[in-house]
Parts: C-alpha cells; sequence; structure tokens
C-alpha cells in the first residue's frame, strides 16, 4: 500500500447560465486563468480555470436538446468557497479596480476577509491570516 495521498485536489464544479458572462467575471474580473476547455460544435461547452495553486471548473446549462438541465432553483444559495490566499487585501483591491464588487475586508477568525458573488450566486470568499484585531474593518489607504 502507498504511503502517498490519493487524493490531491478538490476542484469545485459550477454548473452557470451564461459561460460567457462567467469566464468576464472569473478571468477579467478576479484574475483566474483559462486552462482547459471544451468546445463543441463551436460553442464552449465547459472550461478549467486556475488562480494561483487553486481551480475550478464551469460548465453551462443546456437549454435544448436530449441533455437539457436548467434547473429551477436559484443557483449558488448556500454555496461557498473559500480562497485561503497570501493576502486577501490585495485580491479585495484588485478585483475593486477590475470593477467587481466586493465585500468591505473585515477580519473574523483570526484572518482577512472580503467576498464577492459571481453572475449566478456562487459566493466566494478571499482570506488571509493576520495578527489584526478580530471583527477589524480595512481602511481604504
Amino acid at each position: 500500500m502507498s504511503s502517498e495521498p490519493n487524493v490531491k485536489q478538490a476542484v469545485p464544479f459550477f454548473g452557470v447560465t451564461d459561460i460567457e458572462t462567467s469566464l468576464r467575471f472569473y478571468v477579467d474580473g478576479i484574475g483566474f486563468k483559462l486552462t482547459k476547455q471544451w468546445v463543441d460544435n463551436g460553442k464552449l461547452r465547459w472550461c478549467w480555470l486556475e488562480l494561483g495553486t487553486a481551480a475550478l471548473m464551469l460548465q453551462e446549462f443546456w437549454r435544448d436538446g436530449q441533455h437539457t438541465n436548467v434547473p429551477a432553483e436559484p443557483l449558488g444559495v448556500g454555496v461557498s468557497l473559500c480562497f485561503i490566499c497570501e493576502d486577501a487585501l490585495a485580491i479585495y483591491r484588485d478585483v475593486i479596480a477590475r470593477g467587481l464588487p466586493a465585500s468591505r475586508p473585515f477580519v473574523g477568525n483570526g484572518m482577512w476577509v472580503t467576498s464577492l458573488s459571481d453572475p449566478d450566486g456562487y459566493r466566494l470568499d478571499f482570506e488571509s491570516y493576520t495578527d489584526a484585531p478580530e471583527e477589524s474593518e480595512y481602511a481604504e489607504p
């Protein structure tokens, strides 16, 4: 039996309503890089995005044909991804500069936390460890 761990990575797989809108949010807005994709009949159907060593996958729901699978319920409800960063404040400044509405960073559980939601309501938390007091709020320089 191998002593190496078998499981190497967990990668969230989000179903999205409009993959082009989601790509603009993740790539242009946050800075993810598109590293893998599946194009079917000229249409992007699935992609793998990376930011540092974190990754996620997107696939647009099929609106017609035998694979139709658009859910009736709202997407993203109750789903949060926590990205542990070296500097969550830098992420905050970057996404704000790119025009995305991120929450004002605060300290919770010994970490700076800033959050935003993607176009389908999936919540993204960017966090980094800090010695700042709990419940401190980031003040713009």
